[in-house]
């Protein structure tokens, strides 16, 4: 009995010594350990109306609600070579917030350095009608329920924005654009990335340099609709009946209308023109390799 007792207890001795040689290797690793916290504050409205954030990593939620202050709710991230670095990091993160250039601006300032990482989650619930203007270099943007213009840039992160009236203007360099239920004049510009549009009222601007454009139209604006991709194909629906001018080129592709077309021209291969109903507004379609859809 006692020699078992002494291999169950060897046993147990090795396992101990073997994790903390582990541990001993990872000690002093660069992200190694992790830690969070969270933190919440109130911030009035914007005696302006006009709310500005800047986020330089993590994502971004922009959340509209029948309130009258602003809501932060900021949950802080760190990774770092020891636990004790961590927590240090999480302290060196501020938030900074105040009036400024006709603005309540908000910014996240996460300190670098090579063996530690930093960043902050922000959901932000603000008064409905407040116009934004969000930027993020790293992180996912979301945006919901505004009655409100809205600018937001993105350097590698996805914006999706759902339930918005409102002049909307997106730009993001690697990474894709979703919306939906959008309403007012909609710009958007992604370097490498699709662009989804659903459900939307109004003139759409939308180009990218690599990838699908998608656009759903209940109901066009008097600024017309213009898409253009380098490289990806182009899906337009529109609503069934339509006043509206097209004109549609296709360098390398196909051309593929599904609509009836008054006064309809095939100038050569890959270029279409024609009107929809009695004529209106411009519909611009440019892509110059993929196939153009017209619903």
């Amino acid at each position: 009995m006692t020699g078992r007792r002494s291999d169950t207890e060897h046993g147990t001795g090795s396992q101990g010594g073997f994790g903390s040689f582990l541990r001993s290797l990872m000690a002093g690793v660069p992200w190694s350990e992790r830690a969070e916290r969270e933190q919440e504050m109130q911030l009035p409205s914007p005696k302006n109306g006009v709310f500005r954030v800047h986020n330089a990593n993590g994502r971004t939620r922009v959340v509209g609600e029948d309130r009258s202050d602003i809501t932060v709710v900021a949950c802080r991230h760190a990774r770092a070579e020891s636990d004790e670095a961590a927590q240090a990091l999480l302290d060196d993160i501020k938030i900074f917030h105040g009036e400024g250039e006709g603005a309540l601006e908000l910014e996240v300032d996460v300190p670098r350095k090579w063996n530690r990482r930093g960043y902050v989650n922000l959901e932000l619930r603000v008064p409905r009608g407040l116009s934004t203007e969000i930027v993020a270099s790293n992180g996912r943007l979301v945006i919901e329920n505004l009655r409100g213009s809205v600018r937001a840039r993105s350097s590698n992160g996805s914006v999706d924005i759902t339930d918005v009236v409102g002049d909307i203007e997106v730009a993001t360099s690697n990474a894709k654009v979703c919306s939906s239920c959008t309403c007012g004049h909609l710009v958007v510009r992604s370097s490498n990335g699709k662009i989804e549009l659903d459900e939307h009222r109004g003139s759409v601007d939308a180009s990218t340099s690599n990838g699908l454009i998608r656009c759903e139209l209940d109901e066009m604006g008097a600024g017309g609709v213009q898409l253009a991709t380098s490289n990806g194909r182009i899906v337009l629906e529109l609503p069934e009946e339509l006043d509206a001018e097209l004109d549609v080129r296709v360098d390398n592709g196909v051309i593929r209308n599904e609509r009836k077309l008054c006064k309809a021209v095939r100038e050569r291969s890959g270029q279409l023109r024609g009107r929809l109903g009695r004529g209106g507004a411009l519909i611009k379609l440019r892509t110059s390799n993929g196939s153009v859809c017209l619903r």
